[in-house]
């Protein structure tokens, strides 16, 4: 089964650029989006059904902003949208599916990047998350979760580690709050198959950064340890340039 997840920095953008173009090529199971800045009636959805996929979006009230959704070609058993704090649900920030005895989570972590009001609003979402995925565990212990989480986890995943220390994105406490995630039976799939530096899913669209690859990897697939044994493959399709973001592939057997 192959995964996307992919931050399009909106849906209706990245269609203009061969979104749907490249879903057809690269012909994936599933797809996650975050950052689809859409209600369901902007979107071209019968274009993704034509593709063969069941469609479920979860956007924001507030228009043109933030966003969720998951693509599937198999029909999910279940489906549910929001974690139960309105702050979070109001902007569509996570969507669940179940498929037999797996759970697909689509995340879309705040940004802290316009200050201190909104980094609180992070960390928030950091522990509400969390909370939310614990109570998931106990009765769903297979879990893929996917998204863009707007943090680097490790110096290897940001580029000149040394000046973003006060940057958010790469702040010790949201350092600090992955390394506990990762601690309590999170795997983060793409290191699982890749050691390499200098692979970045983001790049800011200031100074040729992209050009320059001057990325964060802030997109990430993470599993449960019980799917561990399934995995065969993950990447970052940095070629795909429909977005500040590109996407991210997970392959499981």
């Amino acid at each position: 089964m192959k995964l996307l997840s992919f931050n399009v920095n909106g849906i209706r953008s990245a269609s203009s650029k061969g979104l749907l173009e490249f879903l057809k090529s690269e012909n994936p199971d599933t797809v996650c989006f975050q950052e689809i800045k859409a209600t369901p009636d902007q979107i071209s959805i019968r274009d993704f059904e034509t593709l063969g996929y069941n469609c479920y979006w979860y956007s924001a009230f507030k228009k043109g902003y933030s966003g969720t959704a998951i693509l599937s070609r198999a029909l999910p058993d279940f489906v549910s949208k929001g974690t139960g704090v309105d702050i979070f649900d109001s902007e569509g920030r996570v969507i669940r599916a179940d498929f037999g005895d797996t759970t697909l989570v689509c995340a879309y972590f705040p940004s802290g990047t316009t200050g201190e009001v909104r980094q609180s609003v992070k960390m928030d979402f950091l522990w509400n998350i969390t909370e939310y995925l614990d109570r998931l565990r106990t009765d769903r212990p297979k879990i893929i979760l996917t998204g863009d989480f707007n943090i680097c986890h490790k110096p290897i995943d940001i580029n000149n580690p040394n000046k973003h220390l006060k940057t958010s994105g790469f702040l010790p406490e949201e350092r600090e709050w992955f390394d506990g995630f990762v601690a309590s039976g999170w795997i983060d799939t793409f290191r699982e198959f890749c050691s390499e530096p200098e692979r970045y899913s983001w790049w800011s669209n200031r100074s040729g950064a992209r050009s320059k690859n001057l990325g964060w990897r802030i997109d990430y697939f993470m599993v449960t340890e019980p799917l561990k044994p399934q995995l065969k493959n993950a990447d970052i399709l940095d070629s795909i340039v429909f977005s500040d973001h590109c996407p991210v592939m997970l392959e499981l057997l």
